[in-house]
């Protein structure tokens, strides 16, 4: 798997680059973020590698938080590469976190390639991810996902609970059921 490239710009468009990494030119998907973030001759991107029966595609991120929702974004059914970079083209990773927060599904709809059904489905499947988009570190991500699995398991609903987490401020999984609990009651 690669992971992650480095190497000179050779060829820059708006969806691709091509980097010359020791004489071999690669080929990049990358998105609008990425392609207004590529400043300086050389290059070090992160990567998703992406095998299939007819081809085998890079998909280059400057960010590695927008690797990681790409990554996420390809797991949901009936979401692929495509539009996950068209995702990512349209918002950055803590805009993304903000429209999942929100349950905004028109403006899910923007994104070339989501109707409506889709951009419900996303935003179903991405509940609670908001927080990990637009944390700064890696603690927060876990306690989140944990405080979200306990609140669910009382009954509470996803949506409800995402957006109850959203508004905390907490980093541990205990204040955060606390302090989400105390939300949830007033909803």
């Amino acid at each position: 798997m690669i992971v992650g490239i480095e190497g000179a710009v050779e060829h820059k468009e708006p969806t691709l680059v091509h980097l010359n990494v020791s004489g071999l030119i690669y080929e990049v998907f990358i998105s609008l973020q990425t392609y207004g973030a590529i400043r300086e001759p050389r290059v070090k991107l992160h990567t998703s590698h992406i095998i299939r029966e007819d081809a085998q595609l890079l998909f280059g991120f400057f960010e590695k938080s927008e690797k990681v929702l790409f990554e996420r974004l390809i797991k949901i059914n009936g979401v692929g590469p495509k539009v996950a970079q068209a995702i990512c083209s349209t918002f950055t990773p803590a805009q993304f976190g903000q429209v999942i927060a929100a349950g905004d599904i028109t403006q899910l709809k923007r994104v070339p390639g989501i109707g409506p059904k889709s951009a419900g489905r996303i935003l179903v499947e991405l509940a609670g991810f908001d927080i990990e988009l637009t944390a700064g570190h890696a603690a927060v991500p876990a306690a989140s996902g944990e405080a979200a699995q306990a609140l669910e398991s009382l009954g509470f609903k996803k949506e409800e609970v995402a957006r109850a987490l959203a508004k905390c401020e907490s980093t541990e999984t205990s204040a955060l059921v606390k302090e989400a609990l105390k939300l949830l009651q007033k909803l």
